[in-house]
């Protein structure tokens, strides 16, 4: 890495924690990001206190029956948002084929931004035309769980995970839950990282698809996350 690049990394340093938790990055800008996260100890400990925030909105966001209008106009405003982001898009390319690399950095935080009021533009609407839609076919699979008092459920539906947590203790100290899938040999970290509630609760998504996987669990954690797992699972759900 060049000493340009290392200077541009510190200066843009933290700048995808958002992005990247709610799954706004490309692809190549998400592997990008998760590889800085092995050096970066800062990213890392943002990228966690962020995941429990963005864990702990659907369990505190009321689910609502929205009529037609509502639903009009939510997607309306999508319309509209989706329109101003392509005119930044637009802008930003004609100002780069007029100056040198530093007009990206001066335009790469606002993207951010962009993207990340996009991404929840997004969960807006899906958790309003989710709302009292029934279950969609959807699957539960009761979880094993450790301790004996505290419940857990998997909600599968369209190849995607929803971890429903309550009872839970809470983790101590620079310590987190951190979610893994298991499709065959050793577990695989994800990254949702999460804490519960006074009360234990949390709802957690799984990442990706849960296509061929056998098994999601959960472990606690570093802050952080971890690579392998350092402890035993306290919950287990087997899809086969």
């Amino acid at each position: 890495m060049s000493v340009e690049d290392s200077h541009i990394d510190r200066e843009l340093c933290g700048d995808n924690a958002a992005p990247y938790v709610l799954g706004a990055l490309t692809d190549y800008e998400h592997e990008a990001f998760r590889l800085h996260l092995d050096s970066c100890a800062v990213c890392r400990e943002e990228v966690a206190a962020l995941q429990v925030v963005a864990s702990a909105l659907p369990a505190v966001a009321p689910q609502l029956n929205a009529g037609p209008e509502l639903k009009r106009r939510v997607m309306a405003s999508v319309h509209e948002d989706v329109g101003s982001s392509e005119a930044e898009e637009r802008a930003l390319s004609a100002r780069s084929r007029r100056g040198p690399r530093l007009a990206w950095l001066q335009w790469r935080p606002l993207l951010a931004s962009g993207a990340l009021a996009a991404a929840a533009v997004v969960i807006a609407v899906l958790a309003i035309f989710s709302g009292g839609g029934g279950s969609g076919g959807a699957r539960v699979i009761h979880a094993e769980v450790i301790p004996a008092h505290a419940r857990a459920s998997l909600r599968v539906s369209g190849g995607h995970g929803q971890l429903d947590i309550s009872g839970m203790p809470q983790t101590p100290a620079q310590r987190v839950y951190e979610v893994w899938i298991k499709r065959s040999g050793g577990p695989q970290p994800t990254d949702a990282l999460f804490t519960v509630t006074a009360k234990g609760d949390a709802t957690v998504g799984v990442p990706g698809s849960l296509n061929g996987v056998k098994v999601v669990m959960v472990t606690t954690e570093p802050l952080g996350g971890s690579k392998v797992p350092t402890s035993s699972p306290v919950i287990v759900a087997r899809l086969s």
